[in-house]
């Protein structure tokens, strides 16, 4: 299994809870990423960040402890700035396509849309599922946030850049699900 992460700009919106203090959405996921490897006996996990562009952070391995350290120290904007879904699919599918035949599974939690690459993000979800590639993935963020007004608190929805359109078809082209986060 590999966990892909945006760590692009946009991850670092304050509008997640942890702890009962407002937080960035790469905080939140941090912590429910470091949760999910906590339950996984026997499994080997790999790590992609990805942002304008994505990069093997760690290599699929049975060292949990390493995988969650280098997602722990990962910095907002490292990668880049932008989001580049497609590519992070194409190397995840990459390196999981060298593996035997078995659960071959890409994670990929995102809260933007795909707006730099070489890869399209559909066509790199269709060449993960003719290698027998499952792809869930999840939308990250609120859906509503307080921002202070001159005389008023105001609403806001910080998620209007998320693509849960193309993040579903991602998941319903390689047989995974699609799951929105708006909270830990």
């Amino acid at each position: 299994m590999i966990i892909a992460v945006d760590i692009s700009g946009s991850m670092g919106t304050e509008d997640l809870i942890l702890d009962n203090k407002q937080t960035t959405r790469l905080s939140a996921v941090k912590k429910v990423v470091n949760d999910f490897i906590d339950g996984r006996v026997g499994d080997r996990i790999g790590l992609i960040l990805f942002g304008t562009k994505a990069y093997l952070n760690a290599p699929l391995t049975f060292d949990l402890t390493t995988v969650k350290q280098f997602l722990n120290e990962s910095p907002i904007g490292i990668a880049g700035g932008k989001t580049a879904l497609g590519d992070a699919i194409g190397l995840a599918t990459k390196r999981l396509v060298q593996q035997s035949k078995g659960d071959r599974i890409l994670i990929l939690l995102t809260d933007g849309a795909n707006n730099t690459g070489r890869v399209a993000p559909l066509k790199a979800a269709q060449l993960a599922s003719q290698a027998d590639i499952r792809i869930h993935t999840i939308g990250v963020g609120s859906t509503t946030l307080q921002l202070p007004g001159l005389f008023a608190r105001r609403l806001v929805n910080p998620s209007t850049n998320l693509d849960e359109n193309t993040l579903e078809q991602i998941a319903q082209l390689t047989g995974g699900q699609y799951y929105r986060a708006e909270n830990t």
